[in-house]
């Protein structure tokens, strides 16, 4: 076992974890947090992303003992209260979702995409979102609502 100490939605928690624990089945299993979805377990399909220090990465491909002395933000930790992240809101207002398995994992790259670059083109949205598949839509959609929160302010957090 391995002790560590990592800040998730704005609270610090501290855990005994084994040592090959994975970060996505720490914060589902450990935390309850469990809008951050296992979809390929290959980092493949970037269902799982999450934050590390306001960065993107797959969470299924992240030990969580990787995490330690850091903060993690989760789709769970973007809205304000009540009042949705830009990104969440796009994504609600422009369709951007069927049946809503990868939703939370586009949503959390489309927010530090947007941090990265708050004023993308089509194009540069399409190349920013590779690495997260939907099975369900063809993008059009979750291509609108990036642009849309663009507009709005959506790479803020």
């Amino acid at each position: 076992m391995a002790k560590i100490s990592v800040k998730v939605d704005g609270v610090t928690y501290s855990d005994d974890v084994e040592a090959r624990m994975l970060l996505v089945h720490y914060l589902r299993e450990s935390l309850g947090k469990v809008g951050t979805v296992v979809g390929c377990d290959t980092s493949n399909c970037g269902a799982c992303t999450v934050h590390l220090d306001g960065r993107s990465v797959k969470s299924c491909n992240m030990l969580a003992v990787q995490a330690d002395g850091h903060e993690v933000t989760t789709i769970e930790g973007l809205a304000d209260g009540d009042t949705l992240h830009p990104v969440q809101q796009a994504f609600h207002d422009c369709h951007a979702l069927q049946c809503g398995y990868c939703t939370p994992g586009m949503i959390m790259q489309a927010t530090s995409f947007l941090k990265d670059n708050p004023t993308p083109t089509e194009h540069e949205v399409r190349v920013g979102m590779e690495g997260n598949l939907c099975r369900c839509t063809g993008y059009h959609n979750i291509v609108r609502a990036v642009l849309a929160a663009a507009g709005e302010g959506g790479g803020s957090q």
